[in-house]
């Protein structure tokens, strides 16, 4: 009983066509064509490609196709015929386990934790924050007093002119200071709990 090979290379052979001419008839390679009639499965792609080689060169030959392919799935080798779609290989995907889940949280709530002590860190070792919107800078003062206004970190200390003030707990502030004609600035400073200082100077001009 004659293979598939044998039929396509006795028919190419009885139409006096090389492997090069069939070649660029069918547009396979002629290496592929050689190794379809020595039935070298190993050198050749996936079974449907093959069945696809063997349809186009029954058409050029002038071969039923039907017996050529019922040849094929003969002569093809079972084990690779069967791997022509094989199932996927699920068993290396990673599952959503309570023990993963866990790791996972406690992974997040690490960075979570660690990124709030590193910005109260950050925030202990910084100057504090501190704005002062009262008194302007070269205002006229026509009185013996002028009114400081302003906001600073929620757990700063601020000094007027060395004079300790109250903080909101939003961190503003406001107090009034007594000046004399001779009092040309008024210095604001906010004082974090590591000791970092930030301060301000106003010029002021008084006129009383």
């Amino acid at each position: 009983m004659k293979t598939i090979g044998e039929i396509l290379k006795e028919e190419r052979l009885s139409k006096k066509y090389s492997l090069k001419k069939l070649e660029e008839l069918t547009k396979i390679k002629k290496e592929f064509i050689e190794y379809i009639e020595e039935l070298r499965w190993e050198k050749l792609p996936e079974y449907s490609t093959v069945l696809g080689f063997v349809k186009s060169i029954s058409l050029y030959l002038n071969l039923d196709q039907k017996k050529t392919v019922a040849f094929l799935k003969r002569d093809y080798p079972p084990k690779k015929h069967d791997q022509i779609n094989p199932k996927p290989d699920i068993s290396n995907k990673v599952s959503w386990t309570p023990r993963i889940a866990f790791w996972v949280g406690s992974i997040l709530t690490f960075l979570l934790v660690s990124s709030y002590l590193i910005f109260q860190y950050k925030r202990f070792v910084s100057s504090p924050k501190l704005s002062v919107i009262l008194p302007e800078e070269n205002q006229i003062i026509n009185q013996n007093k002028v009114k400081v206004t302003g906001n600073t970190d929620t757990d700063a200390v601020i000094t007027v002119n060395n004079q300790p003030v109250l903080t909101s707990s939003e961190g503003y502030f406001e107090t009034e200071i007594q000046i004399t004609k001779e009092t040309y600035e008024i210095i604001v400073k906010a004082i974090s709990r590591s000791g970092k200082e930030t301060l301000i100077r106003r010029n002021i001009k008084p006129e009383f």
